[in-house]
């Protein structure tokens, strides 16, 4: 603590240091409007468990009806306040009335989902003397929710990942259930794993609930009385519940316990190992070790890819093993090892057993497999757009074995899916997209979530949609394609939601873990730039990567402990984590992982 020198008022929203804790203040005797309402904001950013501090600002009948948990606004430089003069519409003689100004960054949910928001904001605040025995100014009608600055948020609030199991009830390729990850955020200093449990229990947020299942019987809550989730002396975390799921089965509770380790594992201070499951009346419903989770299913859902794969100069499909140091990568087995058949770009099956790969000119697509004496056969699939740039995109593959493409063409833009990448072309439907051409498509390993970049009026954006597998025909005629494409779909993309906004022109992208994504792009005005961004929209701190010149495509794998592999102007480059960017091979393209 300084000893000398002068004093100065800090606002809470320039506060950068993320283990800065800010304590608030109660108001006070003799506070002004302004000072209470100015108080009011700041003891929004502190930790205050309840906020029981900031709802000393506001009169007895506000405390009460105010719920800080339905909504909180992000802004861009935290809230502004100014006065509105008296016989302003939201005032009167009795009371004062202070707008609330700003630009929105974001808002999240009373499920604690993050959604990217823009435009000004504008709330009243009214307040007015409590009557009561020292008659002070206090607010009588609040902001709805919490609202704060952008640089408070993430101060505060950490992103947390909740895992789900795929809804269709198929399997991976590997036989087993496949996650989805649901991000939402919880204040980091106020028990989170006690919140993350219980948000856990709360099932998925809106916008995932239609591809996913909890294993979680309806209605499941904590144990009635339980106020904070800690791990035992044997890092072994004791969840009781209530009596809703008392009579669940070994597999099911196995199936429970799964999820909370695997969310849970988003808070590695924890060191939580084990998991109990106790029923209402504290007896033990069946236990899980982290290690075990992994045979329930895969935490990072596919796993640990064994090469990266690119094409050489010979546009052969060649690969390096996925920690090497190598610099000769080798063609991979099979036929378009061998360059039987030349690829401009190119996808690996996640079980790397077979490839997909679009011939040179943009036409055709190939799937093949990596035996060797194989053949490449027929074509899946073929465009009939006049131009090259307006054919077929890169293909991608889903941890069911399905395979993805977009046709560009312009005449008649259509997004396929060939079942297990082997059977007749299926037209995905993609409800709101109708007017904009799908440039780039990334399934995600769980199947149930696309990240598209989307092309309307000239420019590029990243998108991210939920993938719906029954209940929804095409019955438009089909001509141009392949015999045998299936005119009737029962697949669907729907709710493709922006979510990289700040991103004027995006380029690249690839799935880069269970809620995030690199993406390639650049800021109106700026330059090229290489960041992570989550699935929710929302973009971490610490997300803009070490930048490249005039990279073309990127490559990442769901496990961050291999390297991000890029096209630049340099080639081939690879980045392990915490290394600079390295040249691979001066000619090559389209790098990938498997999916």
């Amino acid at each position: 603590m300084p000893d000398n020198g002068d004093l100065r008022d800090v606002d809470a929203s320039e506060l950068p240091d993320s283990q800065v804790r800010v304590f608030a203040m109660p108001p006070r005797e003799g506070a002004q409007p302004a000072e209470i309402v100015q108080g009011f904001l700041e003891a929004l950013t502190s930790d205050d468990p309840q906020f029981e501090m900031a709802r000393k600002y506001l009169t007895e009948d506000a405390s009460k009806e105010w719920r800080p948990e339905v909504a909180t606004t992000v802004l861009a430089d935290g809230p502004t306040t100014s006065a509105q003069r008296p016989g302003d519409n939201d005032g009167d003689r009795d009371g004062k009335v202070y707008t609330l100004n700003g630009s929105r960054v974001a808002t999240v949910d009373a499920q604690h989902a993050y959604k990217p928001a823009n435009g000004t904001y504008q709330q009243p605040v009214h307040l007015i003397k409590d009557g009561g025995a020292g008659n002070e100014w206090r607010i009588n009608r609040p902001p709805r929710g919490v609202v704060l600055g952008e640089t408070d948020f993430l101060r505060i609030y950490e992103p947390v990942n909740k895992y789900y199991f795929a809804v269709d009830g198929s399997s991976s390729r590997h036989g087993q259930e496949r996650l989805v990850a649901d991000p939402v955020y919880v204040r980091q200093r106020i028990d989170p794993v006690t919140q993350t449990v219980r948000l856990l229990l709360d099932g998925p947020t809106r916008w995932l609930d239609p591809v996913v299942r909890s294993s979680f019987p309806t209605r499941t809550l904590l144990k009635s009385g339980t106020q904070t989730l800690t791990p035992d002396s044997h890092d072994t975390l004791k969840v009781p519940l209530s009596s809703a799921a008392n009579g669940v089965g070994q597999t099911q509770c196995t199936e429970m316990a799964a999820q909370l380790i695997f969310t849970l594992r988003d808070w590695p201070a924890n060191g939580i190992e084990q998991v109990e499951i106790q029923r209402s009346d504290g007896s033990p419903l069946c236990q899980l070790t982290a290690d075990r989770a992994e045979t329930v299913a895969p935490h990072r859902t596919a796993g640990r890819p064994d090469y990266q794969y690119f094409l050489d100069l010979k546009k052969r499909l060649v690969r390096l093993p996925g920690v090497s140091t190598a610099a000769d990568p080798e063609p991979v087995p099979g036929p378009l090892g061998t360059g039987q058949q030349q690829l401009s770009t190119a996808a690996v099956s996640r079980d790397e057993d077979l490839a997909a790969g679009v011939s040179p000119d943009g036409r055709s697509l190939y799937v093949a497999s990596f035996r060797d004496g194989a053949s490449v056969g027929d074509p899946v699939l073929r465009s009939t757009a006049k131009a090259e740039t307006d054919r077929l995109t890169t293909p991608s593959w889903d941890g069911r074995g399905d395979l993805w493409i977009a046709d560009k063409d312009p005449r008649d833009p259509r997004l396929f899916m060939l079942r297990q990448g082997t059977g007749d072309p299926v037209v995905v439907r993609t409800p709101g997209l109708e007017d904009s051409h799908i440039e780039a498509v990334r399934v995600a390993a769980d199947g149930v979530r696309i990240a598209l970049i989307v092309e309307r009026d000239g420019k590029r954006t990243l998108r991210i949609g939920r993938v719906e597998r029954q209940g929804v025909e095409d019955r438009s005629p089909v001509h141009g394609y392949l015999p045998g494409l299936d005119s009737r779909s029962d697949v669907a993309v729907v709710e493709a939601r922006a979510v990289a906004p700040q991103l004027e022109e995006v380029t690249a992208m690839s799935w880069a873990g269970g809620s995030r994504l690199v993406v390639v792009g650049r800021e109106s005005g700026g330059v090229q730039q290489i960041r992570y961004v989550q699935t929710d929209g929302s973009t971490p701190a610490s997300g803009v990567l070490p930048g490249l010149t005039g990279v073309q495509e990127i490559a990442a794998s769901n496990d961050d402990r291999l390297p991000l592999v890029a096209h630049s102007d340099d080639g081939i480059v690879r980045m392990p984590p915490g290394e600079p960017w390295r040249t691979v091979l001066k000619n090559g393209t389209s790098p990938v992982y498997p999916g």
